[in-house]
């Protein structure tokens, strides 16, 4: 039977709201708007015009993964209400602001045997700290790799000659956005000092390799002067890539779906996981990912165990906030 959108009633929305609101995105910036539609059990998922990176981003790509990685915990939050969502990508080609519309009528729950990922939803944070030496399980990896198909992507799992390729074009990626004083401005922009809902608070920013292996974000281009002091990273990094067939706006909000259900996977398995986007940022760094191997590279992150991350502030959902939405 067919549920409207009161059925769905203020504390279901304000679970959904509060799952979306804590997905990963590039530079937390949470380019999202979700809005319930008036008389309707769907959600609209629209793109924030004043939340994104035109210089690091100016396609886009980096956006829509943050969006689909939202979808994605709308629809683990819609499993744990007990509902079936049904998801609707890119669906008015004259609204280009619409990434997506996730139904929730009265469909059966999802009687698969994936994992419930609920919790792992509060409990997922970037590290930016060094992990252990404690290698990731042989089993660990080929169920993140398996989670990521039904989502239309795969994860590409590195070998040790891929994963000194991938780390070098990421610091060379480092190096680029450090010259480039427009990039550097960019992301100063979205690291604060207090608890903003959106960007990345300065507590949260993390060391860098005292051996200089790992090639770790400088989100304000100050270099080692703004950084906590130098400490050894992992000797050996495990990295993950998510790669899609094709390369569209509608395999990117696949992307970033794909890339939050390995990572609350990743989370369920005691994982911490850390972006390494710079070289996607670079048209030439990110072709040379793959070197050969088939597909389009997407996302790539390290993974391993290690401390707890910094909390980072979400936006708060209130009853207030949602009836506003209506």
């Amino acid at each position: 039977m067919a549920m409207d959108a009161a059925e769905l009633g203020t504390t279901d929305l304000e679970t959904l709201l509060t799952a979306a609101e804590a997905a990963p995105s590039i530079h937390n910036s949470r380019p999202w708007e979700i809005r319930p539609v008036p008389g309707t059990s769907r959600l609209e998922v629209r793109l924030a015009a004043d939340r994104w990176l035109p210089v690091a981003d100016p396609a886009g790509r980096a956006r829509m993964l943050s969006v689909g990685a939202a979808v994605f915990n709308l629809r683990v939050a819609a499993g744990h209400l007990g509902r079936r969502p049904r998801v609707r990508a890119l669906p008015d080609g004259g609204d280009p602001d619409l990434a997506a519309v996730v139904d929730l009528t009265g469909l059966p729950p999802d009687g698969s045997r994936h994992p419930d990922l609920y919790d792992a939803v509060a409990l997922r944070r970037t590290t930016r700290a060094p992990f252990t030496g404690r290698p990731v399980p042989v089993r660990t990896l080929t169920e993140l790799a398996s989670a990521v198909l039904p989502e239309g992507a795969r994860l590409y799992l590195p070998g040790v000659v891929a994963t000194r390729r991938m780390l070098a074009l990421t610091a060379e990626a480092e190096r680029r956005n450090r010259r480039d004083s427009a990039r550097v401005r960019e992301s100063r922009a979205w690291v604060h000092a207090g608890t903003a809902p959106y960007g990345i608070p300065a507590a949260a920013l993390g060391p860098v390799d005292a051996t200089g292996r790992m090639p770790v974000r400088d989100f304000t281009g100050a270099g080692r002067a703004r950084r906590a002091p130098a400490v050894p990273f992992e000797r050996h990094a495990q990295l993950a890539l998510v790669v899609t067939g094709r390369d569209r706006p509608a395999d990117w909000l696949r992307a970033g779906q794909a890339l939050e259900r390995a990572l609350l996977l990743a989370t369920a398995r005691g994982l911490h996981t850390c972006p390494l986007h710079q070289a996607l940022e670079w048209p030439d760094l990110r072709r040379a990912l793959l070197r050969g191997e088939p597909g389009c590279p997407q996302f790539l992150f390290r993974l391993g165990y290690g401390p707890r991350a910094v909390p980072q502030p979400r936006p708060a959902v209130s009853g207030e906030t949602i009836g506003r939405a209506v």
